[in-house]
């Protein structure tokens, strides 16, 4: 299986806790990234930018969760 159909099946899977999701979509565009790397180093631009996109998606995915995450998390009270 090459990389890039590997970054495309990794969002079949389900996460236990919003907090595994916040974690999993920052690893799947971690991994896209990394494969859209690869793919412009091989000079396969199409698939670059495919995966750069889907990279994208993926960051915007995760700071979103992560942004609602934490205002969901009441701060400690400080004594």
């Amino acid at each position: 299986m090459k990389q890039e159909e590997h970054i495309l099946k990794m969002e079949d899977t389900m996460p236990q806790s919003k907090y595994d999701n916040a974690a999993d979509l920052h690893i799947y565009a971690a991994h896209a990234h990394t494969a859209a790397a690869a793919a412009l180093h091989r000079g396969d631009h199409e698939a670059a930018e495919e995966l750069s996109s889907k990279a994208q998606d993926y960051s915007m995915a995760a700071s979103d969760k992560t942004l609602e995450i934490s205002m969901q998390t009441q701060a400690p009270m400080r004594a």
